[in-house]
């Protein structure tokens, strides 16, 4: 275990930080990973062999688990550091001001240990289409901190609503998604300006110089019917109703679409989908 205490943060009695694989410690990366969970057993391993593909190194927090979130995490070759949570915030306003803190910590615990240059903010859900690595160090990167990726949801569809089994690829799974596009800094670079506060959730601040490039297909609402409902109920009990529970409730029993949640219609991954994105 490591000291209770990395740059500004300090471990909470509830957290630890766990050793993976050491060998990457203390050594010179190029792109390194950065992870926030909490019970994505389902999908994780094929998202560490996802990541893996495209980064040195994989830190992660491990926000409360009561799955086998933690014991993928440990087994997998790419990850060095695990950040553990046994008390998961039940609280909305703190929980919302601790993803900051818990990607903070992140962030420093990576300067503390692993030599970088670039690092890139996933979400387990999350598949980047495109060659991040060779992004980064590419010309069109230019003199940028930081880049944007565009985000694309997938949906179940009558025709294409079969539960996703951990024994494939996420990466294509469904046929297709809605065109709202969100723009989510994802890949910055490793310099000390770059910080998350308590004001910050998933991007950091510090991030001036910042193009957007490559898309990503999301999958938090295509996983499977069950997944779909679990969703529904998770964001009407832990999250502002006024803003999302009203929302989510809504939703509750129409998994399966014709149209996308903002009532437009499906395209399937492509030239067609990009050329009728709008930017929400």
């Amino acid at each position: 275990m490591i000291t209770p205490r990395v740059g500004s943060w300090q471990l909470r009695n509830c957290e630890q930080i766990i050793m993976g694989n050491t060998e990457l410690l203390d050594q010179k990366h190029f792109l390194i990973g950065s992870t926030r969970l909490r019970n994505e057993a389902l999908i994780l391993q094929d998202t560490l062999n996802y990541a893996g593909e495209q980064v040195d190194a994989i830190v992660a927090y491990d926000d409360a688990s009561t799955d086998r979130t933690l014991e993928i995490l440990r087994g997998h070759p790419k990850v060095v550091l695990i950040v553990t949570n046994e008390a998961w915030e039940e609280d909305i306003e703190a929980r919302r001001i601790a993803e900051g803190r818990h990607r903070g910590l992140l962030l420093q615990i990576a300067r503390a240990r692993l030599n970088f240059d670039w690092m890139f903010c996933f979400d387990a859900d999350e598949r980047v289409t495109g060659d991040l690595r060779g992004l980064a160090r590419g010309s069109r990167a230019g003199n940028c901190d930081g880049i944007r990726i565009r985000l694309f949801d997938a949906y179940m569809t009558p025709e294409d609503c079969a539960p996703y089994h951990p024994d494939r690829e996420l990466l294509d799974f469904r046929q297709f998604f809605g065109p709202e596009q969100r723009d989510i800094l994802m890949l910055w670079r490793n310099r000390p300006e770059i910080f998350f506060a308590g004001q910050h959730a998933r991007e950091p601040g510090g991030v001036e110089r910042v193009q957007t490039d490559l898309c990503c297909q999301h999958y938090g609402k295509s996983l499977s019917v069950e997944h779909w409902e679990e969703t529904c109920d998770y964001y009407i009990r832990h999250f502002p109703f006024d803003t999302y529970g009203r929302k989510w409730l809504d939703r509750k029993g129409r998994a399966i679409h014709t149209q996308s949640d903002f009532m437009r219609p499906l395209y399937e991954w492509g030239d067609t989908l990009f050329a009728n994105a709008i930017k929400i």
